[in-house]
């Protein structure tokens, strides 16, 4: 990466790092309407240093859009809103590629479909129910990412449309390092053997490594029970009696440290269950030249977990901060780096092994992606999403049915309801409920019946809505307020970021923003 990108983009290169800013910089967006919602989303991209935008809008500006979109000015009045919008962005960051469409996404949608498979990702901002059904099978059929965003009143909604998202670098907020200290092997066992927690000497006993603290209790444990480690919450009690039977005084910050630590002896040995899962997935199981690199290397994941890794994920490589001596320190680090590459090259070797098997060249998977991919084993993730048609007419009923009863949940699947409810009205009449004063007692009647039918449309039979949200949705009228499709903007950029760079496990769900409690809920729906 260029020095100047290094610069431009420090601070967010501290969160997704290099590779993360390559894809960013790689990734090709298309914006369907570029009202506040969409115009709020591309901002903070563009700010990001996505590689090339793409606005897709065929209305012009209007006065009412000075209110609510910031990238929009008097002199923009009358003139193209798509080529408004692109400009103002293109001031924010010169190196983003921008251009833009003067032309109806829905037409776009019904006339070409091919134009949007170039794409990485298509962010469909205020996009009804029918032009969405078709988007997605579009999108999907291209392997073309899509994210929709809606923006109602004191309402909106994101979800993501693909088949499938697998994540490397998930980052977990909280996750218990990989010290492996319920299994250690050899060299770390025979490091920990220099080391006796008994020595006279006050500072080195102060300074050694809870990591060795732990291996010698847990053996001395074992010793009298059997081979066995801590289990039971009694017996956790007393090994952590034992840890403290060590001290020579009640300061000691490594042995404070092995107290508090000492649960991870009490590991279970082998692999979580959600990483079992992506290993025995179909996807792994049969892979060929047509699988992608990630199930490529779960393959290789596997057979190393059955073979060297005699049950166990490759180790991650690193080590926490701890009270110790330099010279411990920088062994230990030695030690658990040596046997991650260890690890790593035992994987790269199945990797280039199955790639030879398939017919693809050995090389084609790079050691760098490869390293990154057995950093992260544990925390792999799979996303999986239903095609939007199955959401919209085969729901997961008994999840509605959940919400439905919930409390907490009552005004975010309402809202989800009225949403689609509003989509079907406005289908049916070409403009939204409430549009005109006038007619504001009429459309409430109508949206409340059109309402019913969706609720029986999802199986909720017999399940009604609160007459306030059914007026409270006609006295929107439409409108995208600006803090409420600025929230919604900024939900779906930030949900965009995740799916360009394959980190952190983006939205698997709708989310619902419901402005009136200043909450937001994913429904599994």
């Amino acid at each position: 990466m260029a020095a100047e990108s290094k610069t431009k983009y420090d601070r967010q290169l501290r969160i997704w790092g290099d590779q993360g800013q390559t894809a960013l910089e790689k990734a090709s967006i298309c914006l369907l309407n570029c009202g506040p919602t969409g115009s709020e989303a591309l901002k903070n991209l563009v700010l990001g240093g996505v590689g090339s935008i793409t606005v897709v809008d065929g209305t012009k500006v209007e006065k009412h859009d000075l209110g609510n979109n910031f990238l929009l000015d008097e002199a923009s009045l009358g003139q193209s809103k798509a080529k408004c919008v692109c400009a103002f962005l293109q001031e924010l960051n010169d190196a983003v590629k921008a251009k833009f469409v003067e032309e109806s996404p829905e037409a776009l949608i019904e006339r070409n479909p091919s134009f949007f498979s170039p794409f990485t990702l298509v962010i469909a901002t205020q996009l009804l129910e029918i032009s969405l059904l078709k988007l997605d099978k579009i999108c999907r059929q291209s392997n073309v990412m899509l994210l929709v965003a809606r923006s109602y009143g004191l309402t909106g909604l994101v979800r993501i449309c693909l088949k499938e998202h697998d994540v490397v670098e998930s980052k977990p907020e909280h996750f218990v390092d990989d010290l492996r200290l319920h299994n250690p092997w050899p060299e770390l066992k025979e490091f920990a053997k220099t080391m006796d927690l008994n020595v006279t000497d006050p500072v080195v006993h102060k300074h050694i490594p809870y990591i060795v603290i732990l291996i010698h209790v847990a053996e001395k444990w074992a010793d009298g029970h059997g081979g066995c480690l801590p289990t039971t919450r009694q017996e956790k009690k007393e090994f952590k009696d034992l840890i403290k039977g060590y001290m020579i005084n009640m300061d000691e910050e490594n042995y404070k440290e092995a107290i508090e630590s000492s649960y991870k002896v009490s590991l279970p040995h082998g692999i979580s269950s959600q990483l079992r899962q992506i290993i025995n997935d179909n996807n792994a199981v049969e892979v060929n030249s047509a699988s992608p690199d990630f199930w490529i290397l779960v393959a290789a994941l596997k057979e190393f977990i059955e073979n060297e890794g005699a049950g166990e994920p490759p180790l991650e490589g690193s080590i926490p901060d701890m009270t110790s001596l330099t010279e411990y320190y920088i062994s230990l680090q030695r030690i658990y780096q040596a046997k991650f590459e260890s690890d790593c090259l035992a994987i790269e070797h199945r990797v280039r092994t199955i790639l030879k098997r398939i017919g693809r060249d050995p090389d084609t998977i790079s050691r760098a992606f490869i390293k990154n991919f057995c950093k992260n084993t544990r925390k792999l993730t799979v996303c999986r999403y239903r095609p939007l048609e199955d959401e919209l007419i085969s729901p997961a009923i008994s999840e509605l049915q959940k919400y439905m009863t919930d409390e907490d949940f009552s005004f975010s699947v309402s809202f989800y309801i009225l949403l689609r409810a509003v989509d079907r009205f406005t289908a049916n009449y070409n403009r939204f409920p409430g549009l005109f004063d006038n007619e504001m007692e009429e459309d409430i009647s109508r949206l409340k019946t059109i309402a019913v039918g969706v609720l029986s449309d999802s199986g909720l039979h017999g399940s009604t809505l609160a007459e306030d949200l059914i007026n409270e949705m006609c006295r929107y009228g439409g409108a995208e307020i600006h803090p409420v499709a600025a929230f919604i903007g900024g939900v779906a950029s930030q949900e965009a970021i995740k799916l360009i760079t394959k980190q952190f496990v983006p939205l698997n769900g709708t989310l619902v923003f419901n402005g009136i409690d200043q909450k937001s809920q994913v429904l599994a729906v």
